[in-house]
């Protein structure tokens, strides 16, 4: 079995007397999580993107592309925490699914690819330093932004086993 039928059969929802008028697709699309398993997942690399044209924007530009970022993690882990208090989770419970997604979201869409895709556009930027000035701002530019679909599912791996060691180890 590979990876996508693993997924698959994890995220299916068995049909019960509430679903039954819903084809399998259907039910299916009820178990999506927006933030992680469709496009709306690139919000959170927004800041990714304005790393990537550091050379050749105003540094408010990068920061607002952060400020973006982390809201797009804020309505995740409201998003979550409200699922978890709706579901008739504890208090401890929903603080716990909130320092989660807060975290996880922080470290695998803002930190971590913010400081790979800066280092990224630096040593690109530093290894054409001979080039013409056309090159030496457009290049890392087109380099970085190259990069930002390479390093999505490497990233969130890595996040999930950390997550899985140290914090979720703990809150058990």
């Amino acid at each position: 079995m590979d990876e996508t039928q693993a997924k698959q059969q994890a995220t299916e929802v068995p049909i019960t007397q509430t679903t039954t008028n819903l084809s399998r697709k259907e039910v299916q699309a009820l178990d999506v999580d927006i933030y992680r398993d469709t496009f709306i997942r690139y919000m959170g690399y927004s800041n990714e993107v304005g790393e990537a044209f550091r050379p050749l924007v105003p540094k408010s530009i990068v920061a607002a592309s952060y400020g973006m970022a982390i809201g797009y993690v804020c309505t995740d882990t409201f998003d979550k925490s409200l699922r978890a208090q709706m579901a008739g989770s504890s208090q401890r419970e929903v603080a716990i699914r909130a320092a989660d997604v807060f975290s996880w979201q922080m470290l695998a869409s803002v930190i971590l690819p913010g400081l790979a895709i800066n280092r990224i556009t630096a040593v690109s930027k530093l290894m054409l330093r001979k080039s013409p000035a056309i090159v030496l701002k457009t290049l890392p530019t087109v380099i970085g932004l190259a990069s930002i679909p390479l390093i999505v599912h490497p990233i969130d791996s890595l996040v999930d086993r950390f997550m899985d060691a140290t914090f979720r180890q703990t809150v058990r």
